[in-house]
């Protein structure tokens, strides 16, 4: 049986290994460009995002770091 430690060290480790997720201001804001935009996008099917449950007036999303670092690799931004 593994010691405590150790299944305690492969915790952390998965914790770890989880991609940031960011919100449509932070990715607007790193872009440039309005939260609109970034909404429009996403509903494009442009730019690739985890819908959140949601009760208030607007559709919550959440953008990994990743897919905005492939976004900003690519020569034009979505249309």
């Amino acid at each position: 049986m593994p010691r405590r430690s150790a299944l305690l060290n492969n915790v952390g480790e998965t914790s770890m290994a989880e991609e940031e997720l960011l919100t449509v201001r932070e990715v607007a804001h790193r872009l440039r460009v309005d939260d609109t935009t970034v909404r429009r996008w996403i509903k494009s099917g442009a730019l690739e995002a985890v819908t959140l449950p949601h009760r208030g007036k607007r559709q919550a999303y959440r953008i990994k770091t990743s897919t905005l670092n492939t976004l900003l690799k690519t020569p034009d931004l979505p249309a």
